[in-house]
């Protein structure tokens, strides 16, 4: 039976969650349902992407009984008022990143979830794209010895894109220890960050993030045996892996409309995560466990709290 899905928020984003399960087997996926807080917005999603029904509220789609789980996808400062809002109504959830706008309302998230016995994840969509797959395969076998040093760069120009630059829409570019620097915009958020994190085992790892500027975008594992791999850019959502000078290519499929963001058809992968949690009836995924989540909210607050950033959710 097809995992039914359910939308909330009829932006970008879903659009191209939209695009990227139509490359899956129908007999596997369907949306169901999309809502938005405009009916007309809804209705128009639908008609674009051949959904059979179409709500003008959030609520509808969590009294809607015959929906497997919602996929929220509207601006990540609602993340935490309308994923309270499924969870409390007993629905499986897929979050866009970031979870909430501080760890404290993830770990509201991850309670709740846990308190109505619902399946939760947030879309860290890297985590089950093919490329990584085969990176912990080589990091269990340690192909790379012991490593050493991780480095990543993930940085674009997007100064003009309120949700990037604006405080109150959670802009920003965002282990043992971590030392963070960062230069801010007159808006409060930080527009370039370097972070340094000091791991166990005198692991390190060096990440380099910008609104302003084009990195690379891409990352190298390093260990006592060389540094064997380079996941290439756009390192977020790979399709190549470099292993001892060898390339390997793990190529999409083609979308049948346009996509907003690169490479977003890869998010048939998180799709793909999920049902097969569900079918397991597993609370949580193994790609991207809760506990996880939570790791990478506490990360990023000491990184907004050395480099100066408050967002207003702080205070609330």
């Amino acid at each position: 039976m097809a995992t039914r899905w359910g939308l909330c928020g009829a932006g970008k984003i879903s659009h191209d969650f939209s695009v990227a399960i139509k490359t899956l087997p129908p007999g596997d996926h369907r949306i169901a349902v999309i809502a938005s807080r405009s009916i007309d917005r809804a209705k128009d999603f639908a008609q674009k992407h051949c959904i059979p029904k179409a709500y003008g509220s959030y609520e509808e789609l969590a009294n809607n009984p015959k929906i497997d789980i919602v996929y929220l996808g509207m601006l990540h400062t609602e993340h935490w008022r309308v994923g309270m809002l499924f969870l409390k109504a007993g629905k499986n959830v897929l979050c866009e990143k970031p979870f909430a706008m501080n760890s404290r309302k993830v770990k509201d998230l991850v309670a709740t979830a846990k308190k109505n016995h619902v399946f939760l994840m947030v879309a860290i969509w890297s985590r089950c794209f093919p490329v990584y797959a085969e990176v912990r395969r080589l990091l269990a076998e340690e192909a790379v010895g012991d490593v050493k040093l991780v480095k990543a760069y993930f940085g674009s120009p997007r100064l003009k894109v309120p949700r990037s630059e604006q405080k109150e829409l959670g802009g920003g570019a965002l282990p043992e220890s971590i030392q963070a620097t960062g230069v801010l915009l007159d808006s409060g958020v930080d527009e370039s960050v370097v972070v340094t994190m000091k791991f166990s085992r005198k692991r390190m790892a060096l990440c380099a993030f910008s609104i302003a500027a084009r990195l690379p975008n891409d990352a190298v594992i390093a260990g006592t045996k060389g540094p064997l791999k380079y996941v290439l850019g756009p390192m977020h959502c790979p399709t190549k892996l470099v292993v001892n000078d060898k390339e390997t290519e793990y190529p999409l499929p083609e979308p049948c409309l346009p996509l907003n963001f690169t490479n977003s058809a890869g998010l048939r992968y998180e799709a793909g995560e999920v049902r097969q949690r569900l079918l397991k009836g597993l609370k949580e995924s193994k790609q991207m466990p809760l506990a996880d989540s939570v790791l990478l909210s506490e990360i990023m607050a000491e990184i907004r709290k050395q480099v100066g950033v408050v967002f207003n959710q702080d205070s609330q």
